[in-house]
């Protein structure tokens, strides 16, 4: 199990423990493949672990298709796992029932990354907020109208939302980008939570606006404890929010780090791709070139050997017949490639 250390400012303790975790779908075909019986399987997550420890951001990166969402919402077991372990809290949630999971929901929620798609624009904010208590029977009266009043007050100005009852009969077509998220996360926290899954909340906002709404999200950490698994496709914000960082390709982890040390020092050729990507402000400044072409392969599809050999510029024969394991080439750096040494160099040596 994958657990770093280092950082002093954080509990040791581990709140979420994933082992081997696969989720497999069956890509859905015409007649004549039905027929033939042929069946595509697409290996969206394909056997990641990892730990989480308690008041963590834990941000897990990649390009689109990575199977970032795919983790976040299996873990969420808002999707069956096809394989492996998912341990809260000591306890084994892979294959609870249905009962079970709904009273696991108060510790842990979701944001997801549309707050347009996310929240019913027929509701009010207050209503929407209050929907999780009234559907999980967390007010202790129907007719206790303040109590449910003071709850979701309290969650509106967690979120800064300020004067709560100023915003509570608003409708989502009458807030910002921003705004809608943080009712978004609002609605999160009104059963008191300990782990959140946020699906790049502010991947559909404005750049001006992004550093309100995560610094919202560190807050609720600093005052509440919460966790997060911060699912990003953006390294640029990894760095500053995450306590630790891994990158995900195809389905699997290919480096896990503190995210100060991965951003400075990145083994992977993938994610020194995606370094090179982030824009720099300085127009004089010296950009790094890394000479990865292509997209994301087709999981459905996935290559033998190293799943990033075609795009890789360092790729041998080995890395065509052998998978690499993820592993602790230094102290609490993992890497999954044959040849991180040499092109570290060669990325050390463009920069």
């Amino acid at each position: 199990m994958l657990v770093l250390e280092g950082c002093s400012a954080l509990n040791h303790e581990v709140l979420l423990s994933v082992s081997n975790l696969t989720k497999h779908f069956e890509a859905k075909q015409g007649l004549k493949a039905t027929l033939l019986r042929k069946r595509i399987i697409i290996k969206a997550v394909d056997g990641v672990t990892f730990s989480v420890r308690k008041t963590e951001i834990f941000g897990v990166a990649g390009e689109s298709g990575c199977g970032k969402t795919t983790l976040g919402r299996t873990i969420m077991r808002l999707t069956e796992p096809t394989n492996g372990t998912i341990t809260y809290s000591g306890k084994d949630i892979t294959r609870l029932d249905e009962n079970a999971i709904r009273a696991l929901r108060s510790k842990i929620q979701i944001v997801f990354q549309d707050p347009y798609e996310s929240i019913n624009p027929r509701m009010s904010v207050f209503e929407v907020v209050a929907e999780g208590l009234r559907i999980n029977k967390r007010v202790l009266s129907v007719i206790d109208e303040d109590d449910l009043f003071q709850r979701v007050k309290r969650a509106l100005e967690l979120v800064q939302l300020s004067p709560a009852e100023q915003f509570m009969q608003r409708y989502p077509h009458e807030l910002s980008g921003g705004q809608r998220q943080r009712v978004a996360i609002a609605r999160a926290l009104t059963l008191g939570p300990e782990f959140i899954v946020a699906d790049e909340p502010v991947s559909m906002l404005d750049a001006s606006i992004r550093a309100e709404v995560l610094n919202v999200m560190m807050d609720l950490r600093d005052k509440l404890g919460i966790t997060f698994l911060f699912i990003t496709h953006d390294l640029a914000l990894s760095k500053h929010v995450a306590d630790t960082l891994c990158i995900m390709y195809l389905g699997k982890f290919v480096e896990l780090a503190q995210s100060e040390e991965l951003v400075t020092k990145p083994l992977h050729p993938y994610t020194q791709a995606l370094i090179a990507a982030i824009p720099i402000p300085d127009p004089d400044g010296r950009k790094v070139q890394v000479l990865v072409g292509g997209e994301v392969a087709n999981a459905a599809n996935i290559p033998p050997g190293c799943r990033f050999h075609p795009r890789c510029p360092y790729a041998k024969e080995l890395c065509k017949d052998q998978e690499p394991e993820l592993k602790e080439v230094e102290r609490g750096h993992y890497v999954a490639c044959h040849f991180y040494q040499e092109a570290y160099e060669a990325f050390k040596a463009a920069r």
